[in-house]
This record gives C-alpha cells, sequence and structure tokens, in this order.
C-alpha cells in the first residue's frame, strides 16, 4: 500500500471532518492509497498547531501557499471560504496536485469556471465536496432510476431546509453577510447537486429569494434566508426545489420526492439510513410505499457495518468522499462529482438569482 502525503486547508468543522476521514479511510476501505496527514494550515500559527496536535498531522503552517508548495504534500483538501478556493486551486493544479475542494465551489460562477479550466489544463484528478448524495439510500435511490425501477420520471421535488436561524434573536455572523455565505451559497448547493446526480440536467427554471429577518443582533443580514425554484429537467420532468436556513424544526432537511410511471421514491436526511420507495404492482389493496433500511446490499455500506439497518452516519459520507478521491488519484482518472460537476451547480445558481432579479424563466444555457 502506497502512503500519499496529504494536506488540509482548514482545520475548523470541515477540516475536522476531513482530517478524520483520511485518518480512518484506509482501514475501512483498504483503498490502494494510505493518506498519510502531511500537513494542515490555518489562519494563525496558534490555530495552525493546535490542530496539528489534535488530528495527528506531522506539520502545521498557517500560509497556505507553503502547503501547497511543500513536495511531501502530495494531493490538496481545500476546506476554506470560497473566497479562497480558487488562487488555492489554481496553485495546487500548476505543481499538478490533485484537488479535492469544498462546496461551493468557488466565490462566483466566473471563479469556478476558472477552477475547471485549470483542472482540465493541468489534467490531475479534482473532486468537489458533496457529501450527502453519496449516503446508501441516496446512492441506491440513483441506481433504482437509472436501472429504470420507478419508469419514467414526471417529476422531482427536492428542498434543503434547517432552522440554524429560524430565531430572529440568533447574532448576525459571517453566515449573514454577502450573498455567497446565505442560503443559496449555502445549502441549496447540496439539493441541487442531488437534483442533478438524480434527474440530470436543469434547462430552465424561474426563482426567487427573500430576506426574512433583515436585522439581528450585531448587524444587518445582507443575504437570503430562504429560496425556491420551480424547473424544467431535460429529460422532460418538471420539479421544484425549496432552500431555507429559517425553516423552523428542520434539523438536517435534504429530502426529495421523485415520481415515475411505474413508482416513487422518498428519501430524508433526518432518516438518512432509510429510503420509501413505492412500486405501482399488485392489487390496489395492498399498495404502498415499502420502507427499505440500508444495509451491506446498498452501495458503500458493508465497510462500515455489517449488519442491516444499523446505520452510517455523517462522518461516515466524509469517508466515502475520501475513499472515492483516493481511488481517483490511483487510477488517475477523475470520479464523479468533478469541478466540473460543481461548476454546473453554480450554473443554476447563477440562473436562479438571475431569474430572482429578472421576475422571469431562465434558460440555464445562458450561463
Amino acid at each position: 500500500m502506497a502512503e500519499i502525503g496529504i494536506g488540509i486547508l482548514g482545520g475548523g468543522y470541515m477540516g475536522k471532518a476531513h482530517a478524520v476521514a483520511m485518518s480512518s479511510v484506509g482501514a475501512i476501505f483498504d483503498t490502494a492509497l494510505k493518506p498519510r496527514l502531511e500537513m494542515v494550515c490555518a489562519t494563525t500559527p496558534a490555530s495552525a498547531e493546535r490542530y496539528r496536535a489534535a488530528y495527528g498531522f506531522a506539520r502545521a503552517t498557517d500560509d497556505w501557499r507553503v502547503l501547497v508548495s511543500d513536495p511531501q504534500v502530495e494531493a490538496v483538501v481545500i476546506a476554506t471560504p470560497q473566497e479562497t478556493h480558487r488562487e488555492i486551486a489554481e496553485a495546487a493544479f500548476k505543481l499538478g496536485k490533485p484537488v479535492f475542494c469544498e462546496k461551493p465551489l468557488g466565490a462566483s460562477l466566473e471563479d469556478s469556471a476558472a477552477m475547471v479550466a485549470a483542472a482540465q489544463a493541468a489534467g490531475v484528478v479534482n473532486m468537489v465536496g458533496f457529501n450527502y448524495i453519496r449516503t446508501p439510500a441516496s446512492q441506491f435511490a440513483r441506481k433504482l432510476i437509472a436501472d429504470g425501477e420507478i419508469g419514467d420520471i414526471t417529476w422531482f421535488r427536492g428542498e434543503h431546509t434547517e432552522d440554524f436561524y429560524a430565531d430572529p434573536q440568533a447574532p448576525a455572523t459571517w453566515r449573514t453577510t454577502g450573498m455567497a455565505n446565505g442560503t443559496m451559497g449555502d445549502l441549496a448547493p447540496h439539493m441541487i447537486n442531488g437534483a442533478l446526480a438524480l434527474m440530470g440536467p436543469i434547462t430552465c427554471l424561474i426563482g426567487t429569494h427573500e430576506t426574512v429577518h433583515h436585522t439581528r443582533p450585531g448587524g444587518e443580514v445582507t443575504n437570503d434566508d430562504h429560496a425556491q425554484m420551480m424547473c424544467r429537467f431535460e429529460n422532460g420532468a418538471m420539479g421544484q426545489m425549496y432552500f431555507s436556513r429559517v425553516s423552523t424544526g428542520r434539523k438536517m432537511g435534504y429530502a426529495y420526492e421523485i415520481s415515475g410511471t411505474k413508482g416513487a421514491i422518498r428519501f430524508d436526511q433526518e432518516d438518512q439510513n432509510a429510503l420509501w420507495l413505492y412500486r405501482m404492482e399488485g392489487p390496489e389493496a395492498t399498495r404502498g410505499f415499502t420502507k427499505i433500511l440500508t444495509g451491506p446490499a446498498h452501495p458503500d455500506y458493508a465497510p462500515f457495518c455489517q449488519g442491516p439497518g444499523h446505520g452510517t452516519g455523517y462522518q461516515d459520507q466524509i469517508i466515502i468522499e475520501a475513499k472515492d478521491f483516493l481511488e481517483a488519484i490511483a487510477a488517475g482518472k477523475p470520479l464523479w462529482p468533478t469541478f466540473h460537476d460543481g461548476h454546473e451547480v453554480n450554473r443554476v445558481i447563477a440562473a436562479t438569482l438571475a431569474s430572482a432579479d429578472a421576475g422571469t424563466w431562465i434558460d440555464i444555457d445562458k450561463f
């Protein structure tokens, strides 16, 4: 098993998740490449050293350029704010290093387009972090749809709803400043990516967004609290999506419903180890949704647990991402979702914002 030196930029919430994933992925999935936590980067020397000691990195720095250029850092994980993504990724690609970047890809459509171009020019592995679609249940949903188990798809409804800003007295933070940090920049990318993965490309849409609480203790709110869209998919199906950080009572509302000519699928991330499947079979009196508990028969479940229904969790999704990234590096070939897929999500977001401004339907191919 060959070792590969991993450098992670950012040691906070997602930086920690990726460090834990890289520490354990080789044992869980028996990957051909064994990650070595080589260097972590944070905003100050003190915080960088704290993360180094806590997560088990060999070294620490407060300068991202030092990490990216270090010869013992052979692959880079970007878990820093969106506005830093482009410069870091472009520098890593110039050195021929594979890059995993947290969503959303860059702080703008221009950023993500440039990052895709840099990745293609370098010809190295690149991946963007959309973890929720990687649950065994959602991977199985993708397979059911691809295999035609619920027939021709006619309708999609998706949401990503949480309530961490439902309380108007919750204080203003960096999350309440700038559209890149609002609901369309923060939560919407996950469900849009999920919709594209399950349904295929979106051709046109109409959307709107809104700030519910314009002021909070400590400052003004300059971005969106919730947003919605109606859309048409390339396969002809109609769709609608809703995104919110003020959806009272919802903690992890990454959920979707899909209707087909032979059946239907339902999923809710708050019960992430279950998928609901309806088949239009048998007498009407006995038809109904069947609750399928994930187990070793479903994608990427067995390496974690041999017991059906025992379940996987949030950190396991990040470990699956790490496995995919390492497999792509070992094979020298891209695995979904690449930077291109992240850019496609950004195109939908840009179209939604433009539609909200214009108050009309927008074709995606304009972006």
